[in-house]
């Protein structure tokens, strides 16, 4: 039997995992189990797969799964059924132990002659900046240094200290059938039954485990919540202490610190919404069911709530705590669109219903019809015609809107009423500041790329590129509108999760952008090479480099006149700069063919017979093709010390790895860019990259969200071996 059990659920926190598993197993304390809870594999399976590799490399890791339908609670259940160890400890999956708590914590127990409950403390480290906190310090009142009985110490009731926070002899949790009920606020009752039934409880004043604090903030705090599960808990607890004649000394704490969790929730009215006046009504009755016998309200204005809340007075309670004020400066903080005239159209249309066959999509903040939303627009189609859809276009890009698309031109009127009125809105970027998520409608997030960069507030650390973002505020402002985020691979799951930390939903579906990839035939490489004017029978080798954020414009880093003379008389390269520039560079020979105004960036990958990119995310789309690709980084150490980088490509590339322009010409004139070696380590970043995108990303999206089929409807993933992507049109090797 291990001394520790330590249990883990994982739902929604995928991104922070490995760290929360990886500070259990590097414990010098050894005597324990480590039990993930995770979703099933077919719903988790970036949690499953991470799960599975700990358990691969430690035996003492055993997951488990429990649906994320049934919650925290059943997880937890879950856990607690599989645990053999003399102690439970609860750890969320995006926590993490303090280095050495376990050796801290054994050490404590045997002192005090291992009691039922042992409460430690803990540190709250904030989701981005600022100094961590011990609330746990001031929670827990003094008490003897040994163990001892609660009712020594009646205001250690349980209530206010998470179920993390301390360690359960599995024995006491068994005796007494002590475990979570279901809701959102489990830790409430639990803590508090564990303290109702315990002999023996002892202290230890140490912080043991880090939680982070998620940007959202506690689940207690949502809107979404079930607040009026916080009721039932109360009635729970109480009516137990009740039953087991409970003295007043100890029901009077446990009373007013139940109440006072009441009282925070009843005071912000926009977390209950319509069911503030059932949650203040119900809530008065359980206080005179439930008030102790003698008991003595607090002073000041707390004691005039509890009053208030006493003779059921909620217009008098909503008075006192200026519920009114509160709600309307907060609408008159949402930000508006330019001009008087489009602030008044833009909010008579917020009036209106919502369309609900309306859908309006935007790519590269109104360059052109692109990228993953006009993928899914041309899915929706042919899959939902049923829905209008209407691309948002900046007055210069409606040249460019192929025939037949809807389009409105951004900042226009009608531009603003669409926005009022959709339903679905899909993006590749963000909509504009003045964007109001409305209740009912369903905001996509595409993405545009995999990251190796930083992105997001992982950027915040990075003054120069973080001096180009602007606010981080605005930034998680307009990432609270998603309700869905696609990613491409497990890679970018935890990236977008760290990145853009919000409550909105991951879907593992690929990006419908590099469906094509999967689809395109033959005859279309062809064409697209005719139409980009590639000659017939060359090797056509796309150069993309990516932006720099150092730089005031574009640069190309190579001269690309010469690398053509290095490489071969039959190389010519499309010339493709980052989508922030209108063109590359001006026309040459007729070797270096400038694509950067190209509409379709898939188009210019599917016509290249090879890519060389520096740091550019093209590179992980371009995978999917299984063609060569070389990366030229002549400037990496440069690139990660302003930018900042996820992993370190030069040990992991996509192909040969060239750090000077001579360098990059050798691979091509002696063909090692498309030899065994190259071929290899493409298969080996494939396996990591292109794990989602098998042709039918834009098909899932469609099905999900605009026509709203279940999760265990849409059609699964192809596995990578079986994917057959476009052919090339050159032949890889020349002799």
């Amino acid at each position: 039997m291990p001394r520790f059990s330590i249990i883990v659920p994982s739902h929604g926190v995928t991104g922070r995992l490995p760290e929360a598993l990886d500070s259990v197993l590097s414990q010098s304390f050894g005597d324990f189990e480590l039990i993930p809870v995770h979703d099933t594999p077919t719903d988790a399976p970036a949690a499953a797969e991470v799960t599975a590799g700990h358990q691969a490399r430690d035996s003492r890791v055993t997951p488990v799964h429990s649906p994320p339908s049934a919650g925290l609670a059943a997880a937890r259940r879950t856990g607690l059924h599989t645990a053999t160890g003399t102690y439970v400890l609860f750890l969320d999956g995006d926590d993490t132990l303090a280095p050495g708590a376990l050796a801290t914590l054994d050490a404590r127990l045997r002192e005090t002659d291992d009691p039922d409950v042992l409460h430690f403390e803990h540190e709250r480290i904030p989701w981005w900046e600022g100094p961590a906190t011990n609330p746990a310090a001031l929670l827990v009142p003094k008490t003897p240094s040994g163990a001892f009985r609660p009712e020594e110490v009646p205001r250690l009731t349980g209530v206010h200290l998470p179920a993390w926070s301390a360690a359960y002899r599995r024995a006491f949790l068994a005796e007494h059938e002590l475990t979570f009920n279901d809701g959102d606020f489990t830790d409430v009752s639990f803590g508090g039954l564990t303290m109702l039934a315990a002999t023996r409880v002892a202290v230890l004043r140490t912080v043991l485990v880090r939680h982070l604090v998620r940007r959202q903030g506690s689940r207690m705090a949502l809107p979404e919540a079930e607040h009026l599960e916080l009721l039932d808990q109360v009635d729970l607890l109480l009516t137990r202490a009740a039953e087991l004649g409970t003295p007043a000394r100890r029901t009077g704490p446990l009373f007013e610190q139940l109440f006072a969790l009441v009282l925070k929730t009843a005071a912000r009215p926009r977390r209950l919404g319509s069911r503030r006046r059932d949650f203040f009504r119900r809530a008065s009755i359980l206080y005179r069911r439930h008030r102790p016998a003698g008991y003595r309200a607090p002073g000041g204005s707390v004691g005039v709530q509890h009053r208030l809340l006493a003779a059921g007075s909620y217009p008098a309670f909503q008075a006192l705590r200026g519920a009114n004020r509160a709600v309307s400066g907060s609408l008159a903080r949402l930000p508006r669109p330019r001009g008087l005239r489009t602030r008044l159209r833009y909010a008579r249309a917020l009036r209106r219903p919502l369309d609900e066959n309306l859908a309006v999509y935007c790519a590269y903040w109104g360059r052109g019809y692109a990228c993953s939303p006009a993928a899914i627009h041309a899915k929706a189609a042919e899959l939902a015609p049923h829905i209008r859809s209407v691309f948002l276009v900046e007055p210069e890009a409606v040249a460019s809107v192929p025939e037949g698309v809807e389009y409105a031109v951004i900042g226009s009127h009608r531009a603003w009423e669409l926005l009022a009125r959709a339903t679905y809105l899909v993006n590749n970027a963000n909509f504009a500041e003045g964007v109001v998520k409305r209740p009912g409608s369903v905001h996509v997030q595409t993405q545009h790329g995999t990251p190796l960069k930083t992105m997001g507030v992982d950027q915040s650390t990075y003054p120069v590129v973080a001096a180009a973002t602007g606010s981080f505020t605005k930034l998680l402002g307009r990432v609270d509108r998603w309700d869905y985020n696609l990613s491409s691979n497990r890679h970018s799951t935890e990236v977008w999760e760290r990145a853009f930390p919000g409550s909105y939903e991951q879907l593992e579906y690929g990006y419908p952008r590099n469906d094509v990839y999967l689809t395109a035939t033959a005859d279309d490489v062809a064409r697209i090479r005719r139409e980009l004017g590639v000659p017939e029978g060359r090797t056509a080798v796309l150069y993309a480099p990516t932006h720099r954020d150092h730089h005031t414009g574009f640069e190309t880093g190579l001269d690309l006149d010469a690398f053509c003379r290095a490489a071969g008389d039959d190389v010519v390269v499309l010339l493709r700069a980052h989508y922030f520039y209108d063109e590359g560079r001006a026309l040459g020979d007729g070797r270096v063919i400038d694509v950067t105004g190209h509409r379709s960036s898939e188009d210019v990958c599917l016509a290249a017979d090879a890519l060389i990119t520096d740091y550019s995310s093209i590179m992980f789309d371009y995978a999917n093709l299984d063609r060569p690709i070389v990366v030229f980084a002549d400037d990496w150490e440069v690139y990660r010390e302003t930018r900042g980088v996820y992993f370190d490509l030069l040990a992991a590339p996509p192909g040969p790895v060239a750090r000077s322009a001579e360098e990059l010409a050798r691979v091509f004139a002696d063909g090692s860019y498309a030899g065994p070696a190259s071929t290899a380590a493409r298969a080996r970043f494939r396996s990591r990259f292109c794990q989602f995108d098998d042709g039918r990303a834009a098909e899932r999206v469609v099905r999900r969200v605009l026509l709203g089929e279940p999760p265990e409807a849409i059609p699964p993933l192809t596995p990578l071996a079986e994917r057959v992507p476009a052919p090339a049109a050159a032949p890889l090797v020349r002799s």
